[in-house]
């Protein structure tokens, strides 16, 4: 339910509060998808992130994408326009529903919106199939 609440208002959702930190996995957030603990621990699998997509991981405030086969990259979740959650992943770019700001998966840069600078980079893993928050 926190991807959807920022509708207009500058710190009342939980994804507001991360600012434009990349650090999302400092928070270690409860849940995580079903693949493991916090900080360093296993975020997803290769097999989840679609390629030419990706996925929102929301409480960790990354989202994980797959330009090309076998290529993965993550960002932080955090809209640098006013800090809402962003909250998909289609036809190459990563949405944010606040204002309509779109990233492209390939290198976090802003592909339209009211952004004003790049998703910023989060260091991953990937160890076979598992991808972990470096």
């Amino acid at each position: 339910a926190a991807l959807t609440a920022c509708g207009g208002s500058d710190d009342t959702s939980p994804a507001a509060d991360s600012g434009s930190s990349a650090g999302g996995p400092a928070d270690g957030g409860a849940g995580d998808g079903g693949k493991g603990g916090g900080a360093g621990g296993a975020l997803t699998t290769t097999a989840e992130i679609p390629e030419g997509g990706g996925k929102v991981f929301a409480d960790r405030k990354v989202v994980v994408t797959q330009p090309s086969a076998g290529e993965f990259r993550a960002f932080s979740a955090t809209c640098t326009h006013r800090g809402c959650a962003v909250q998909s992943v289609s036809d190459g770019v990563i949405n944010c529903p606040c204002h309509d700001s779109n990233f492209s998966i390939t290198d976090g840069s802003v592909q339209g919106g009211p952004a004003p600078k790049p998703l910023p980079s989060v260091p991953i893993t990937v160890d076979g199939d598992s991808i972990t928050l470096a």
